[in-house]
């Protein structure tokens, strides 16, 4: 298949590309990849030798081409559609087109636009400047985490490793903590990271952003097996809201309920085919009740008095509607 790479310097840096990815190339098999002449790849060889990075031929009936063993490629060495792509990536941290890059996503993507050809630049430019983000009716929900904390809480899920962890609660409050990683999340805006809690001895769910400081510890620790972390964030979050805990029996089969409670507004459980219980906790008892209002079943509220009020005067509004 032939590279799309139509100028010469792209070509010289997609032959890059394959010579690190496929060492010992020939001349013929890197002229049709690249949809040149075997001539035109010496060229491109001496040319690369003569920017200082060691392509050597190798001497022998079929040659080929290599990188000098132990040859570093230096950063930042993108296609045009790499670029734009990775620049894309980075735009789309942005909350909405109303706020800013998170600081270290800005920096990043100052630093990789400089080092862009002026032509490719103002592409990412234009890009950046051209592309709406619809307004997110809930823009507290995204949060960017110090990129060294999130780092090292992935490293430490994947090796088993305990970790200590500073963390600034809701209420401004800071505790110290050992966890045991299990695994890191992205849901909503917001990274999250779910394991065990030596300090409440229970299994708990972080907000990474609200990590102060970290350490990985030496200490290793043997997950639970087969547990599903986005399941596992999911309920914590259902069962951590402080308004009070409600609980609903609905008239539906449970995959039926659960197009219109998706977690975390609430756990479902299938009390039978025809009937699902639905429960969690609430610290708005009006929305939740706007969106029971709207199931298409029959629902009973089993607990919360505060729900229960909250859905007497949605019922008195809506009757009053439309009486009028």
């Amino acid at each position: 298949m032939v590279m799309e790479a139509t100028k010469p310097a792209s070509r010289i840096l997609a032959m890059l590309e394959l010579l690190q990815d496929r060492p010992g190339m020939s001349g013929p098999d890197l002229a049709s990849a690249l949809g040149v002449t075997t001539r035109t790849i010496r060229r491109y060889v001496a040319t690369l030798q003569d920017m200082g990075i060691p392509v050597e031929p190798n001497a022998g009936r079929i040659g080929g081409y290599w990188l000098r063993p132990g040859y570093r490629m230096p950063p930042l060495m993108f296609s045009a559609e790499e670029a734009i792509g990775l620049a894309l990536a980075l735009l789309t941290t942005r909350v909405s087109n109303a706020h800013e890059l998170p600081a270290p996503v800005a920096s990043a993507i100052k630093k990789i636009v400089r080092s862009m050809p002026l032509e490719l630049s103002q592409r990412v430019e234009t890009i950046r400047d051209g592309f709406q983000m619809a307004r997110n009716p809930w823009p507290e929900t995204s949060s960017f985490p110090q990129p060294e904390v999130l780092a090292q809480l992935i490293q430490a899920s994947l090796a088993h490793q305990r970790c200590w962890i500073r963390y600034g609660s809701w209420e401004g409050n800071q505790t110290s903590r050992d966890i045991d990683p299990y695994g890191v999340l992205f849901l909503d805006g917001r990274w999250y990271v779910h394991g065990w809690c030596h300090l409440r001895q229970d299994a708990r769910t972080f907000r990474i952003d609200r990590v102060r400081r970290m350490d990985i510890m030496p200490q290793v620790f043997d997950p639970p097996p087969d547990i599903d972390i986005e399941d596992a964030v999911l309920r914590s979050i259902a069962m951590t809201r402080t308004g009070g805990e409600f609980e609903l029996l609905i008239d539906a089969p449970l995959d039926r309920v659960r197009a219109y409670l998706p977690p975390p507004i609430a756990i479902l459980e299938a009390v039978d085919e025809q009937r699902t219980r639905a429960y969690g906790t609430t610290d708005n008892p009006a929305w939740l009740a706007s969106r029971i209002g709207g199931l298409p079943f029959d629902v009973t509220v089993v607990r919360l008095e505060a729900l229960k009020t909250a859905m007497r005067t949605i019922g008195e509004r809506m009757i009053a509607a439309a009486s009028a």
